[in-house]
């Protein structure tokens, strides 16, 4: 196969593509595109933060906040599609499990009409286990960082 005719590789992920790839569904799943995936190595969540999500309504009244472990979540949940099309796990019912989560700072708050662009690095990866760092950007300002590990179970056929 020539470099003319080899295949693009997919540098993003609509809704359609993330809900093939990761569990979870509404309330909690919280991207809603993944731009600049370069398997193995790094991407770009993007969550639009909007009025009408079910947290709003406890956190907190006449002055609503996203909620801190939301925006951990949502760099987890950006990573699950970066191992996820870097491992090939499109329809492959797989489960993404918390392992760790040190250094969290947040910087700025989070609230509706903010968009959240989550940039995850892998650290360390290849296997089950995958380590990262991410950052979420509300704009040029930092909201969040930290860095997480997960472990990624495929079901065996």
């Amino acid at each position: 196969m020539t470099d003319a005719t080899k295949p693009t590789p997919t540098t993003e992920a609509d809704i359609a593509l993330i809900q093939r790839i990761l569990p979870h569904r509404y309330p909690f799943l919280l991207v809603d595109k993944v731009r600049d995936i370069v398997v193995n190595e790094s991407c770009v969540g993007i969550k639009c933060v909007t009025m009408n999500e079910p947290q709003f309504t406890g956190h907190f009244p006449g002055m609503p906040v996203f909620p801190g472990v939301m925006i951990i979540e949502a760099m987890a949940q950006t990573s699950g599609i970066l191992v996820g099309m870097s491992m090939d796990l499109v329809d492959k019912n797989a489960n993404v499990f918390f392992m760790g989560v040190d250094g969290v700072k947040f910087r700025r708050k989070v609230v509706p009409g903010d968009v959240l662009e989550l940039h995850v690095k892998a650290l360390r990866g290849g296997g089950r286990v995958w380590k990262f760092e991410g950052r979420a950007m509300v704009g040029s300002e930092l909201a969040c960082e930290a860095q997480f590990t997960a472990m990624f179970d495929v079901p065996k056929a």
